[in-house]
């Protein structure tokens, strides 16, 4: 008898090969290996603003919506921790200090655009940020605190206060992504646009690292 598994595991099956990959992953092995700086994480930080400043503006929309409404929960609002770390990282003239990388651009416009009339776009991105926020996220909040001396303020981000089990929080998000009953074709769809996520994301840290090179050129 042939295995049927679920759409959550070929999500994660599927998606797996996608992150991490390309050019742009030796920025985040520098910063996780010690080669890369306060300034390189600070830059890392500054695009997170924009993209969840998106992703939340989308999830004040789609509130309402009989499918993503499911997997919206204040628990995961990250915006306020990202301006309360920016705030620690750069002062409080933080914002006159950050502007959107290309890739952040193009990222965000894309947000946008699937969130304004597709439930199936908006969950993929919000799956591809918070899930990845609740999982690596925390191997990256330790190494930032034990590497820059941070406790939580400039490391804000990465703590979920509000979920005191993550694992637990995951099995029900996986859960809810198989209630969803989508079509075949709208699950190709969804994961289409799990790996358009992951895409940016590549393609952002070789922004930051290109931008790290011409900072130190000049």
């Amino acid at each position: 008898m042939m295995n049927v598994i679920s759409f959550s595991e070929a999500l994660r099956e599927r998606t797996w090969s996608g992150q991490g990959n390309g050019d742009g992953a030796g920025f985040m092995t520098d910063l996780m290996n010690g080669r890369g700086d306060r300034d390189d994480y600070i830059a890392l930080v500054a695009q997170h603003f924009f993209i969840y400043e998106a992703i939340e503006a989308a999830a004040e929309r789609m509130k309402n919506d009989a499918v993503a409404a499911a997997f919206i929960s204040p628990k995961l609002t990250r915006l306020p921790a990202i301006t309360a770390d920016l705030s620690f990282l750069l002062g409080d003239d933080w914002a006159e200090q950050i502007t959107p990388l290309p890739t952040t651009a193009r990222y965000v416009e894309r947000i946008r655009q699937v969130a304004a009339t597709w439930s199936g776009g908006f969950i993929a991105h919000h799956y591809t940020r918070y899930l990845g926020d609740l999982s690596g996220g925390q191997f990256i909040r330790t190494l930032m605190q034990k590497r820059f001396g941070f406790e939580t303020n400039g490391v804000g981000f990465y703590l979920f206060a509000d979920i005191a089990a993550p694992r637990e929080f995951k099995v029900t998000y996986r859960a809810q992504l198989d209630a969803v009953g989508w079509n075949e074709r709208e699950r190709e769809r969804v994961i289409d646009e799990v790996l358009v996520a992951y895409a940016f994301n590549t393609d952002l840290f070789v922004d930051l690292k290109d931008a790290k090179a011409a900072a130190a050129a000049a």
